[in-house]
């Protein structure tokens, strides 16, 4: 796997340098911004990447018999191409990953995070096609992960995101009087998640978002990262919504394909429908920032599914609910549904040490999967952190978290065992970009 992974960046970087001049001259390189090359032809590459060493602990309550569970890992190892050729209106962007591990968290094997172009017929339209993060997710999401105002991303974000899925979005920006803007976004992707190279189960994901900036424009693409580094001299604010609605969902909220399958009657694919709603807004202002985020989720389940596919293939009739058999509360509790809202703010100093905060909230339907004892069930999350950026940017930085997590009656550690009360988690990450 790792031979591959290092396939593909090398032919990466080579196709990524022919659509330069013969000559390609590198034009500048900033530390934590990576290297820029330029062709004759106004064209450029810019090559940049960064890893994310990273220690976590965790520490029930008291009086619960349980271990101290220590991980250790390489969070993140990106490296990412991006380039502009504006004789043909077009960017593209590659990015891959070296950590195992995908951008809510989980383990994964996804060698490839983004592969996609972007024609811009004019100034403010743009048309992007390929694998991306959707644009109907919530906030935290479209920010990029080495500008974390905290160690890890929220909860709300493992619980509800997808962190990339293939498809076309277009985009387009109008500007409405001197400081108001507005950012339509209609999005058609595959509802499956990333990578999917098999078979595509169900329909399409399709999506919609409006972004509104009644202040004007965040400084240095600030909208896309939670610090507000460059001190902005007059308040900024981002007001956003976003709708999405999968067709044929066989998974628990999008993020892979074909795990989770049923059938009707005829030995036929019927799978259930996923909708999302979501509203976020972003403030900053002097070294002020500060981030809100709701997310609510509903299924709707076919009448018609009879039977269930098991992982190794192998089918079932039985849909058992607390001893009864119930095809609607099954499905769905296979499924992330329910609602939440996360709320963080924090204030960076002269000398580039930031003191964050942030409050997390879960509400599981009666029947979801954000009931499952050992990895959610966990309604309210508390984190404090503090971090030291160590250059201008984000070239490299230290930080640190701990959270303090309510635990809901029969929740269970990693080994399956009983805990209470509450969870300690511990967070110490380390950036360094090129």
């Amino acid at each position: 796997m790792m031979n591959k992974r290092i396939i593909l960046f090398l032919s990466l970087i080579s196709f990524s340098f022919l659509g330069l001049s013969q000559n390609p001259k590198l034009n500048k390189y900033t530390f934590g911004e990576g290297l820029k090359f330029s062709g004759n032809n106004k064209s450029s590459v810019v090559i940049s990447g960064y890893m994310q060493p990273s220690i976590e602990i965790k520490k029930y309550a008291a009086d619960s018999n349980t271990d101290v569970y220590y991980r250790f890992r390489m969070r993140r190892l990106r490296f990412r191409i991006s380039g502009d050729l504006p004789k043909y209106k077009l960017e593209y962007r590659f990015q891959t990953d070296f950590s195992g591990s995908s951008e809510v968290g989980d383990e994964a094997n996804l060698a490839l995070f983004d592969a996609y172009v972007i024609y811009k017929p004019s100034r403010n339209l743009q048309i992007k096609f390929g694998q991306s993060v959707p644009s109907t997710e919530n906030l935290e999401l479209t920010m990029n992960s080495n500008t974390l105002q905290l160690p890890e991303r929220s909860r709300l974000t493992s619980a509800f995101a997808v962190p990339r899925e293939f498809g076309i979005f277009i985009s387009n920006e109008f500007k409405l009087s001197n400081n108001l803007f507005i950012k339509p976004t209609l999005s058609i992707t595959n509802g499956d998640g990333a990578n999917t190279f098999n078979r595509n189960y169900g329909g399409f994901k399709y999506g919609a978002r409006l972004d509104v900036l009644p202040f004007g424009k965040f400084t240095n693409f600030g909208q896309f990262n939670q610090v507000d580094m460059v001190r902005e001299l007059t308040p900024k604010l981002l007001l956003s919504a976003a709708y999405s609605m999968n067709e044929g969902m066989s998974s628990r909220r999008g993020e892979s394909a074909g795990t989770i399958l049923y059938l009707d009657s005829t030995m036929k694919e019927s799978l259930p429908d996923y909708s999302k709603f979501g509203i976020n807004f972003l403030f900053k202002y002097k070294g002020f920032s500060m981030i809100g985020e709701f997310m609510l989720s509903k299924a709707t389940v076919p009448k018609d599914i009879t039977t269930r596919v098991r992982a190794d293939g192998t089918t079932a009739n039985t849909f058992l609910v607390n001893g009864v058999q119930d095809v609607e509360n099954y499905v769905k509790g296979r499924m992330m549904l329910g609602k939440g809202y996360n709320i963080q703010g924090g204030y960076i100093l002269k000398n580039n040490v930031s003191i964050d905060a942030r409050y997390t909230h879960l509400e599981a339907d009666a029947n979801s999967f954000m009931n499952n004892p050992t990895f959610y069930n966990r309604p309210n999350y508390y984190t404090l952190g503090l971090s030291k950026y160590l250059s201008r940017g984000y070239g490299f930085k230290i930080q640190g978290s701990i959270t303090y997590a309510d635990l809901a009656p029969g929740s269970l550690d990693l080994n399956a065992k009983r805990v209470n009360n509450h969870e300690w988690i511990g967070n110490i990450i380390a950036t360094i970009s090129f």
